[in-house]
């Protein structure tokens, strides 16, 4: 019985060496696909990383996306919220706590859970380009700043 194994694809068994794209890499990341290829799935589960690519194999375990994702997003939703109930305090008179509590917790879960997967793609597709974290080491001639 022979062992089927997908050979590399032609663009990384060729250029092992290439610089990575950061935006192309970190687009493809908030569309939840491979920041490597584009073509296999980030995720197998909302929030739960592939372990490798299965389009391409590449090994994607290795990511540290810890607390960062949330962050963002509650930075994002925070300004986002706080701006909307300000202009709303601004502009309507009479505008009671009882509207406020039923627009603004309702629109700051569904904006957080609407931005948390893409903005967690996005840092993988950014440590994948800056070869963070295992991602490989820095090509031939290729800058990489960051703190080691």
């Amino acid at each position: 019985m022979t062992d089927l194994q997908p050979a590399a694809p032609e663009w990384r068994a060729t250029r092992p060496d290439a610089t990575r794209d950061v935006a192309q890499s970190v687009l493809r990341g908030m569309k939840g696909r491979c920041p490597a290829c584009g073509e296999g799935k980030l995720f197998y589960k909302f929030l739960k990383v592939n372990p490798a690519c299965p389009a391409c194999g590449e090994d994607i375990s290795h990511h540290r996306a810890d607390d960062m994702p949330p962050y963002v997003v509650i930075s994002i939703v925070g300004h986002v919220v706080l701006f909307g109930m300000m202009l709303a305090e601004a502009q309507v008179e009479n505008f009671s706590y009882l509207v406020h509590l039923l627009i603004w917790p309702p629109l700051a879960l569904a904006m957080s859970l609407a931005m948390l997967q893409p903005v967690k793609g996005a840092l993988i597709g950014l440590q994948w380009a800056l070869r963070m974290h295992g991602f490989g080491e820095p090509a031939a001639g290729e800058r990489v700043d960051f703190a080691e």
